[in-house]
Formats: structure tokens, sequence, C-alpha cells
């Protein structure tokens, strides 16, 4: 059973930084692209990064430059590396193994001084 475990969200203050993980299990990690997402208060969920077996990274206009996603195959995790924050980087972040549509439960991460 494919499970995704977020953790690493709080209150940042602009332009700060910080660090979410994604401890995934249940399946071949290092086989498989992850990727993370974002859900503010009234708005739709959106794509932020995504990370494929190879390293290669994508990410989302808003973040690019600001944020870093990179994984541990080792420890079967994916992170997002957060920098620059900006208020409107507040939002629910959740992990996602993109072949399995398999989601986690999310992390809280509110960008305020």
């Amino acid at each position: 059973q494919v499970q995704l475990v977020e953790s690493g969200g709080g209150l940042v203050q602009p332009g700060g930084s910080l660090r979410i993980s994604c401890a995934a299990s249940g399946f071949t990690f290092s086989n498989y692209g992850m990727a993370w997402y974002r859900q503010a208060p009234g708005k739709e969920r959106e794509f932020v990064a995504r990370v494929s077996t190879g390293h290669v990274r994508i990410y989302a206009d808003s973040v690019k430059g600001r944020f870093t996603i990179f994984r541990d195959n080792d420890k079967n995790t994916v992170y997002l590396q957060m920098s620059s924050v900006k208020p409107d980087d507040t939002a629910v972040y959740y992990c996602n193994a993109p072949h399995f549509n398999s989601w986690g439960e999310g992390t809280q991460v509110t960008v305020s001084s």
C-alpha cells in the first residue's frame, strides 16, 4: 500500500527558508517520479514541482528560482527546499506519487511576519 507522509511545515517569515519532507513507503521509491502540490485557502490545488527518477526537475513559474525539489533514494524521501518565501506561498503542501495517483495528508506552511 502506497503511503506518503509529509512533515516539516510551520510558520516562516517572508524572505525566509523552510524545508519540507515526504517519506514514501509501499513501492520501490527509486523507480518513480515524485511531485509536490499546494492548496491555498479558497483556491484549487496547484502544481509546484516534480522530480524524475533521473533527478530531472520541473517547477511552476511561481516558484522557479526560489524552490528546489530533490530526492534521497536511500531514505525513500523527497524534499522541497523553499527559499525567499512570500505570503503567497502560504498553503497546505501535498506530496504526490503521480504513477499511483497517491497523495499525502499535507503539511501546512504559513508565511507571515
